[in-house]
């Protein structure tokens, strides 16, 4: 498709159900996951009530059928795979995880793919991924236009620049699907020592040794503050740069609202 930045998509959006409540898995006829839609397979109504297939292992990745060969399978090597038909999803990655898989290539040439399959898998799964392999060298538009779909349809939408990375994001989702949110969270540091060495990194270009070092030569924040922009610059690794911009930066008035 030759561009993207049109309303081709909007007819289709416009019709798709989108997920307002908590969604929760259910069994559907099986769909193409390769990529490229099935033959065999028709949007037909989602059913209300029937509960998802659960894996034969709780730690498996459910993998469809039809994404047999695909190369991003290769580096999924930490988590077992079990292949199903029974799925709508390319990949179950948790009870409420799903993940769809598109080629940007076959993306470009078939742009509506997409939002079929989102029609068909409905309101199901709370945590819905979009993971797109950037196969092409101008991928600009195309992103755009997925951009678009994943705010409207309630996606996550997920870039690998290749199969390996593709297949990882897969393995990682899975990996972490029971550990605690506050394990990838920012961690405040409680050590004074390590809250001064923060606050003097976010001064650019002052990096994390930068910092050490000034106040092992300084003692204290305050001594570093009241430093002459001179005195500043002969500081080992420091040099008249950082030096400038530090002391010009520690001098800046303190404004409240």
């Amino acid at each position: 498709m030759d561009d993207f930045d049109d309303d081709s998509f909007n007819d289709v959006l416009g019709s798709m159900e989108m997920p307002s409540t908590a969604k929760q898995p259910k069994v559907v006829p099986p769909l193409s996951s390769t990529g490229a839609p099935s033959s065999s397979t028709s949007s037909s109504a989602i059913p209300n009530s029937a509960p998802a297939k659960t894996a034969s292992s709780a730690h498996s990745v459910l993998v469809h059928s039809k994404q047999r060969g695909n190369p991003i399978l290769k580096s999924i090597l930490n988590v077992p795979l079990e292949f199903r038909d029974d799925i709508v999803p390319d990949y179950v990655v948790g009870r409420t995880s799903c993940v769809l898989y598109l080629s940007l290539k076959y993306h470009n040439l078939n742009p509506d793919y997409i939002c079929q399959r989102l029609k068909t898998l409905g309101k199901m799964y709370e945590l819905r991924v979009l993971l797109v392999q950037v196969d092409t060298p101008e991928p600009h538009n195309a992103l755009k236009s997925l951009t678009r779909i994943s705010l409207l349809a309630d996606l996550t939408m997920m870039l690998a620049w290749n199969a390996e990375e593709a297949g990882k994001i897969i393995e990682t989702y899975k990996q972490f699907e029971k550990r605690p949110p506050d394990l990838i969270m920012e961690r405040v540091e409680s050590n004074p020592h390590q809250k001064l060495v923060a606050a003097l990194t976010n001064i650019k270009p002052v990096n994390k040794t930068d910092a050490v070092t000034l106040l092992q030569t300084f003692g204290n924040l305050g001594n570093i503050i009241t430093a002459s922009e001179e005195r500043l610059s002969q500081v080992m690794g420091l040099g008249p740069r950082k030096a400038k911009k530090l002391y010009k930066t520690l001098q800046e008035p303190f404004l409240s609202k």
